[in-house]
């Protein structure tokens, strides 16, 4: 997401860090380098130019010396980043249920969102429900069902139904075993009155605890106008941003928000189910730094594997060694997850590597592949693939009752080894418990390392 924004801003970093001297000219093409990289981001230009004048301003203060003053720049860099992102305001459960209920024009999103944000409680130990309540688009009844249908989750709709208060009202009792229900409403091209009635009057039967608005990314700062539009009329609690994969504009559209005070409860960043998650601002502004985020892909794994394969996974972390089974099996994970490129940001130092595009590859057709190949192994080569490689007749061997090229077996193999390496680096740390900073800086370390190998 941003990509390119947080290129532009490590390579400012950089500039700001390595710099022998901070005379006027550097400053002036420091300065011209963020500013160039925030407008393309599509950041306000009030709040770029208000950044700008503070580096300028700590920059030429004579009081600040040496490498205290770079220091003191990139501190102030990544502060007025994080202000400018807003503050982190993460969604939290009641007790009680928790009725949460989705409002967004036409083309924001908010279907499939209903069904992430569904998942997402889903695969947190809630007992989660979707309701919708969309009764003028001909295909939302019928297109959330088959998200609920497809991704295992409880769902509630009715195809006939053309009176949205009186839908909620027919399932509104089949709901009291449920402690998170989220709700579809109708959308329209404009927030018009009829749209502003109908769901004042949602409200008023549904009574929600959170009332969330919906906004694709590639508005940009129009998402200002949007978020006090329906502040105003509807007194939304936060918003949703959808589409942060698909452009450049999601900079506007997050500070817009900011600007606003809507908080951003998540963003989505894809159309897989687990393309959601929660926005917090430093993390956000960490991983476009180059940072990574290691508590996010942690939560990230967490919301694709069970309990159990959890445990194993610990265990396997533990002894710091993996066998060809855990490999196809996190390979299927990091699908679900949608692919490498999606979590390599979050990894320190993987931000930026450029990683070849055969490596994790995650289609179907490689992992069934992968699977007819493990039945043609014995028990000993499947824990030992070393095995394979010392004896090439091994891989022949394997290929041929597999009925496969030689090169998939050593496809597998090469993954083998890239995830190994992986979870060497962070054997005997517990993955559970989040790392500490002194645990970061050693997989940073080390993943440093493994983004020089050559495939």
């Amino acid at each position: 997401m941003l990509e390119k924004l947080g290129d532009l801003l490590r390579r400012t970093t950089n500039k700001i860090a390595n710099a022998i001297f901070l005379d006027k000219d550097m400053v002036d093409s420091i300065i011209k380098d963020l500013q160039r990289a925030l407008i393309e981001a599509d950041v306000n230009v009030l709040l770029v130019k208000e950044l700008s004048e503070k580096i300028r301003k700590t920059a030429m203060d004579e009081r600040i010396k040496g490498i205290e003053k770079k220091e003191h720049i990139i501190k102030l860099l990544h502060d007025e980043l994080a202000r400018i992102l807003g503050e982190y305001k993460p969604l939290e459960l009641k007790k009680t249920q928790n009725r949460i209920m989705l409002l967004g024009l036409y083309g924001a999103g908010k279907t499939t969102t209903i069904a992430k944000l569904g998942n997402y409680y889903a695969k947190r130990g809630n007992k989660a429900a979707l309701v919708g309540l969309d009764v003028y688009r001909p295909a939302a009844p019928e297109q959330l069902k088959q998200l609920a249908e497809r991704n295992h989750l409880n769902c509630f709709v009715d195809m006939k139904e053309k009176n949205a208060v009186n839908l909620w009202k027919s399932c509104e009792k089949q709901l009291k075993d449920y402690n998170v229900v989220v709700i579809d409403t109708a959308g329209r091209h404009t927030l018009d009155k009829e749209l502003i009635e109908e769901i004042k009057a949602l409200d008023r039967e549904i009574r929600p605890t959170e009332t969330i608005l919906v906004m694709p990314a590639d508005i940009g700062q129009a998402a200002k106008k949007q978020a006090q539009e329906f502040l105003q009329a509807l007194k939304i609690s936060g918003v949703i941003i959808t589409r942060m994969d698909s452009t450049a504009k999601g900079g506007g559209a997050l500070t817009a928000c900011a600007e606003t005070k809507a908080p951003v409860y998540f963003i989505t960043t894809g159309e897989k189910i687990n393309d959601i998650e929660e926005f917090n601002p430093s993390s956000f502004l960490s991983r476009l730094l180059g940072m990574g985020d290691l508590e996010a892909l942690m939560e990230k794994i967490r919301s694709v594997t069970d309990e159990k394969k959890q445990e194993k996974m610990q265990q396997q972390i533990a002894e710091g060694k993996l066998s060809l089974e855990d490999v196809i099996e996190q390979v299927r994970s990091m699908n679900s997850l949608g692919g490498f490129e999606k979590i390599k940001s979050m990894i320190p130092g993987f931000g930026s590597a450029k990683i070849p595009d055969n490596v994790l590859e995650s289609q179907e057709a490689k992992l069934a592949k992968w699977e007819h190949i493990l039945k043609s192994m014995t028990r000993e080569e499947k824990e030992n693939p070393e095995l394979l490689e010392k004896q090439t007749s091994r891989i022949s061997r394997v290929a041929q009752g597999a009925g496969v090229h030689g090169s998939d077996v050593r496809s597998l193999l090469k993954q083998y080894r890239l995830l190994n390496e992986m979870v060497k680096s962070g054997s005997g740390m517990d993955m559970s418990k989040g790392l500490d900073q002194r645990q970061m800086q050693k997989l940073a370390k080390k993943f440093g390392k493994i983004k020089k190998i050559r495939f």
